[in-house]
């Protein structure tokens, strides 16, 4: 009589705690699954936060290889910059690395050649490393003695080596290629030892590829129009300011007016920017202001106003402000050179400054000033490229609302007198890098070069400026680029200052030039 109930309460209790078990488990399970959310939502926060990059002690290295802030938005994710040489053979001369397109590549400690090329810069953005353009991708150049020697690397002065106009044409063709489909891409990344893991592809699948494909069409909507109709830069030059236009205004390049649509120059040198302070900069000495000039020459790197890093500019600014350009190695006849300066005192360190053994003086009456166009008869492509609309543009849209807008360009009707210290290194010359050497630029213009060679880096110590032998613009050069006079822009005529002087004189002239 008694057992029962006592069974039944047992039974009763047992049910319960099984219930009970069950409610634990349950909520066991919820607590895991929203940790386990937590974990995998903070890891993704976490990764969305990152904007991070190397810090390098050395200014120098700083300069090579240290970002301005190009990467978060124009730049390449790591390891499709990896893969590229080997995804386009042809177009990448058979090698693994940039060289191809003149990019230079350093050694490193142990001997071996250094990841990325001087110039490319890489950041982590998101979770993801990603590497673009700064400023040592157009101001390191290279010079040799004799075709046999070591390449000597100078920073600061003109790059004669990167052929950006082909390697913007090659980066255009991934927008729509099917190779960088997740299929194709993810296994070759795997072999080159990227070791992706599920959230490494998911984030790659949905956020990675889509915006590197989505940034790269919106690129190329603008920029390849443009480049279709311009003849082909070459090496050591670019257009300034109409990539500007179409990327960075959406302006469409066929709107654009025949006057202004080719624009392309010589790169330029960087030194001793502290004593270039308050001159007209730019090949058309469009702005004055030293800051200015060089957050703009950071936006045709790809720096935007959202992502400039200001703090690495500044820090590459102070270091260039003090930083001379090296002394010539020629050794022309000390007689001639000092009849040579004779000459040159004369006729042209009122707008060119002038070469002492102390270093370069920078004392022109008008150094820095802008000669009329009228006045300097050079080409005039680069002058009307940069147009009272497009600075209107700057001035209303670059970095307003903060304390680094755009206030300070203005359209002019000619070209700076630039400085000439480092002139050893700075051929070909005039702003479009259309007389390939000094003794050239000393000749009537009917008597200058129609094609030469750009591109090499053997230094001529009987001309000035670089070795440029003849060429034949139908015929690819086994080395180098042909450059073509008569090409839009490319006109050689103008600054005939000299070329009437006596044959003596002009050699004379050229052995004081040679030392600058």
């Amino acid at each position: 009589m008694t057992e029962e109930p006592v069974t039944l309460v047992e039974e009763w209790r047992y049910k319960r705690r099984w219930r009970l078990y069950v409610v634990l488990i349950a909520i066991a399970l919820l607590v895991a699954f929203a940790l386990l959310v937590l974990v995998i939502g903070g890891n993704l926060l976490l990764r969305l936060a990152r904007n991070d990059t190397a810090d390098y002690a050395s200014i120098e290295e700083h300069f090579k290889y240290g970002s301005i802030g190009s990467e978060s938005s124009n730049g390449i994710p790591y390891w499709i910059w990896k893969l590229l040489p080997s995804m386009y053979p042809d177009e990448f001369g058979g090698k693994q690395d940039y060289s191809a397109f003149g990019f230079l590549y350093e050694k490193d400690a142990s001997g071996s050649q250094r990841d990325l090329p001087i110039g490319i810069s890489r950041r982590n953005v998101s979770g993801v490393d990603v590497v673009w353009l700064n400023c040592a991708a157009c101001h390191v150049g290279t010079w040799r003695s004799t075709s046999s020697e070591p390449r000597h690397i100078v920073l600061a002065m003109p790059s004669n080596n990167l052929d950006f106009h082909r390697f913007a044409s090659q980066l255009m063709k991934l927008a729509t290629d099917e190779r960088l489909s997740p299929a194709k891409l993810f296994p070759a990344m795997d072999k080159a030892g990227a070791n992706l893991g599920p959230l490494d592809k998911l984030v790659w699948r949905v956020g990675v590829l889509p915006r590197f494909r989505e940034g790269l069409l919106q690129v190329r909507s603008g920029l390849l129009p443009l480049l279709k109709i311009q003849p082909t830069w070459g090496p050591g030059r670019v257009d300034t300011f109409n990539p500007y236009k179409v990327i960075q205004f959406d302006m469409a390049a066929e709107e654009l007016s025949q006057e202004e649509v080719i624009g392309v120059a010589d790169l330029p040198a960087v030194f001793n920017q502290n004593m270039k302070r308050g001159m007209n900069l730019h090949w058309d000495g469009n702005n004055s202001n030293l800051e200015e000039r060089n957050l703009s020459a950071a936006i045709g790197a790809g720096v935007t106003v959202e992502t400039a890093d200001h703090d690495s500019l500044k820090r590459i600014a102070e270091w260039l402000g003090e930083l001379h350009s090296p002394r010539s190695p020629h050794q022309p006849d000390t007689a001639a050179v000092v009849r040579g300066q004779a000459i040159y005192q004369s006729s042209c360190a009122g707008c060119h400054g002038r070469n002492s053994t102390e270093g370069y003086i920078f004392d022109g009456k008008m150094i820095g000033q802008v000669s009329p166009i009228d006045e300097i008869g050079t080409d005039r492509r680069r002058l009307d490229s940069y147009t009272e609309e497009f600075r209107q543009l700057q001035l209303a849209k670059l970095f307003a609302g903060t304390r680094y807008h755009f206030k300070d360009f203005k359209k002019t009707n000619g070209y700076a007198n630039v400085p000439l210290d480092g002139l050893w290194l700075r051929g070909p010359f005039l702003h479009n890098g259309s007389v390939p050497t000094l003794a050239d630029l000393l000749k009537p213009p009917a008597q200058r070069p129609k094609t030469f060679l750009r591109g090499l880096d053997v230094i001529d110590g009987v001309n000035g400026g670089f070795l440029s032998p003849p060429c034949d613009p139908s015929q690819r050069p086994a080395s180098g680029f042909c450059f073509d006079t008569s090409e839009r822009g490319n006109g050689s005529g103008g600054h005939v200052y000299g070329v009437d002087l006596p044959p003596q004189s002009k050699a004379d002239l050229l052995a004081y030039l040679l030392t600058f």
